[in-house]
């Protein structure tokens, strides 16, 4: 996902796919939530801009060719630009710990967070956010099982639009879109997530290649 707004052009993970590609973007950072390939293995080649990651993500990424490192704490804010980045800590995985970013700038906020089992502080995550952008990979078929304690796996859509519901989040977009949603007809999908979102009071979707928000403030996503 690309965060543009002012000079700033943020790139929210960098995975296998974009290995070869990152010019394309051309970001002036990288911002990563977990060290799963999909979502990082783009920073094997090294990358120009400054790249920012937990303590945790940047141990299973030391091998990689990183020269601009930035070091970021749950819960602590940083700032790229105008945009300002916070890192809640998610369950989703035991051996690549992950987190979901708030993103705000001025008076909007939105939360990222492509894969995910449960989120820990998740009212101070979603309170007062314009959208959540979250993990599309099955609508009602759970993928959480637990491990040592800990949720692991994809919660589905529907549980994610409770979150919402709770939340007082009226708008959510599901990407990372597992196979159950790859595979099927995209009209019968989205038209299953509307009403799932119509149920739950909140405007939903599947997001769908080139799709591009502007949201209130100028920030743009895509």
């Amino acid at each position: 996902m690309l965060v543009r707004l002012g000079n700033a052009r943020v790139m929210i993970d960098c995975g296998a796919d974009w290995l070869d590609h990152q010019k394309r973007v051309n970001p002036t950072a990288i911002v990563i939530t977990h060290a799963h390939a999909d979502h990082a293995a783009g920073l094997a080649k090294g990358a120009a801009c400054p790249v920012h990651a937990t303590e945790e993500t940047w141990a299973l990424l030391q091998r990689y060719p990183v020269p601009h490192r930035k070091h970021i704490c749950h819960r602590e804010p940083f700032s790229i630009d105008t945009v300002s980045f916070e890192a809640f800590p998610v369950e989703h995985s035991l051996l690549a710990p992950a987190v979901g970013y708030r993103v705000t700038s001025g008076r909007v906020a939105f939360f990222y967070v492509p894969d995910l089992a449960s989120i820990r502080e998740r009212h101070e995550a979603l309170s007062g956010v314009a959208l959540y952008i979250g993990d599309g990979a099955t609508v009602v078929r759970s993928m959480v099982r637990r491990r040592d304690h800990s949720e692991i796996g994809h919660a589905p859509i529907a549980k994610q639009l409770r979150w919402c519901q709770e939340e007082g989040v009226a708008r959510a977009i599901f990407t990372h879109c597992g196979s159950e949603i790859v595979r099927s007809d995209a009209r019968v999908v989205g038209a299953r997530v509307r009403k799932l979102g119509h149920e739950h009071g909140v405007d939903a979707r599947v997001a769908d290649d080139g799709l591009t928000l502007t949201l209130d403030h100028g920030i743009a996503i895509s």
